[in-house]
């Protein structure tokens, strides 16, 4: 059996930083099962000692000649499956899309490594009523406990504006008073490298947003020692961190009988529904703040099955 290899512990500061922060965005971010992100961390942590090992200190050493001898120590030194070699290349592809949109290293050295075509999983997608029973929970949650009104109200814009406008959980809590454009029903968004984006709203949303900011918000600024810019607040007056949006998203889901929701699923389900009824793949990729369109692709590949299956379910040739 193979030694395991050092853990972040005793990496260069700069490697352990880069782990530690991959760690808290597949955690949060992507609301991964808890198994899945410890096999995450153990990939990450086994290519890190390799560089390591290798005189790699930081983030922007990593060559792609770096990955590719790892890669292939794994299948020739550790004699691991090749399902398993194809896991950690997809861990690396991951970790180094992240550190490159993260701006820690200036360009991906993960690019240029073979695609694997056995590496395919796509994002999970809510039905309509999934999405119903998800936006009345916290109307039932006012219903049961009346005194929650400023967080059901907030709960309730949140899980609109995310489903409506395929918000990040990030984004969620970077949203100012003045991103709000009621008028217009659209809001201003600041996502990855704090570029901006305009994206309507729904009339649910603008409904949702203005009940909170009337009725619901000022209880929680007055919690505030100065007057909060942000839009969504925590019971102490703080803009939300993503954290808190996570669970927030995760209360209401398990509410509703719903498992596996997680922030993700809601922007997953907007891209979807979108191409669904029409959209243009364009459009949903300015919608979603996608700088490359074959990131937006994925969801083509979502749409076109739940295609197929009615096509063989229906059609008389099926």
């Amino acid at each position: 059996m193979a030694t395991p290899r050092a853990q972040h512990t005793d990496l260069p500061e700069p490697l352990a930083h880069a782990v530690r922060g991959f760690g808290q965005f597949i955690s949060i971010e992507c609301g991964l099962r808890q198994n899945s992100v410890e096999a995450y961390k153990r990939d990450i942590n086994e290519l890190m000692a390799f560089l390591a090992s290798q005189g790699v200190t930081e983030p922007s050493g990593i060559r792609p000649s770096h990955l590719s001898a790892h890669i292939r120590s794994l299948s020739s030194e550790r004699k691991l499956a090749g399902s398993s070699v194809v896991r950690h290349l997809a861990t690396i592809r991951v970790f180094c899309r992240w550190l490159y949109a993260m701006g820690r290293i200036e360009e991906n050295p993960a690019a240029v490594l073979e695609r694997p075509t056995s590496w395919k999983k796509l994002p999970g997608v809510m039905t309509p009523g999934q999405i119903r029973r998800l936006l009345a929970a916290p109307g039932a949650m006012l219903e049961a406990k009346p005194d929650s009104k400023s967080y059901a109200l907030r709960d309730a814009a949140i899980l609109e504006l995310m489903y409506s406008s395929g918000l990040r959980a990030s984004e969620v809590g970077a949203v100012e008073l003045n991103d709000i454009i009621e008028e217009g029903g659209v809001i201003r968004i600041t996502g990855k490298g704090d570029k901006q984006r305009l994206v309507p709203m729904g009339t649910p949303a603008v409904a949702a947003v203005h009940q909170y900011r009337e009725q619901g918000r000022p209880k929680l600024a007055d919690a505030a020692s100065t007057p909060p810019s942000s839009l969504f607040l925590s019971r102490t007056g703080r803009p939300l961190e993503r954290v808190a949006v996570w669970q927030i998203v995760k209360k209401h889901a398990a509410s509703a009988g719903l498992k596996d929701i997680h922030p993700h699923t809601l922007r997953h389900t907007f891209a979807t529904h979108l191409l669904s009824g029409g959209a243009d793949l364009r459009v949903v990729q300015d919608l979603l703040g996608h700088a490359d369109i074959s990131t937006t692709q994925i969801y083509t590949h979502v749409d076109s099955d739940r295609l197929r299956s009615v096509h063989q379910q229906f059609h008389p040739r099926g």
